[in-house]
């Protein structure tokens, strides 16, 4: 089993930063790979940014790359999600995840995804 908790979530103007964490426990040894996803109010949940375990291959959403970066201190246990240039459209329950089945083929995919956390909120005003 893994716990996954997320923190770091806020109220921020357009063009702000914030930094998510997801703080893992359990059988976190196992994790193939690591991931951001957000879910907007009427809206699909959409794959932001994931992170291989071995290797530390990363992958972004197009909506995304060149503003947010995701990284993990394996030491403690902690997935990060950098987010710069916040735009309005960033608003979205933000959620971590956790891969420990077989190394994602899409790893942007939900469904790839074992375990989820409850999630952070993000806002963004303009």
């Amino acid at each position: 089993q893994v716990q996954l908790v997320e923190s770091g979530g806020g109220s921020v103007q357009a063009g702000g930063s914030l930094r998510l964490s997801c703080v893992a426990s359990g059988a976190t040894y196992s994790s193939q790979c690591m991931g951001w996803f957000r879910q907007a109010p009427g809206k699909e949940r959409e794959g932001v940014a994931a992170i291989f375990t071995r290797g530390g291959s990363t992958y972004y959403a197009d909506s995304v790359k060149g503003r947010f970066t995701i990284s993990r201190d394996n030491a403690k246990n902690t997935l990060y999600l950098q987010m710069n240039s916040l735009q309005p459209e960033d608003t979205a329950m933000y959620y971590c995840a956790a891969d420990l089945g077989s190394p994602p083929v899409a790893p942007l995919l939900g469904y790839e995804y074992n375990y989820w956390g409850q999630g952070t909120q993000v806002t963004v005003s303009s």
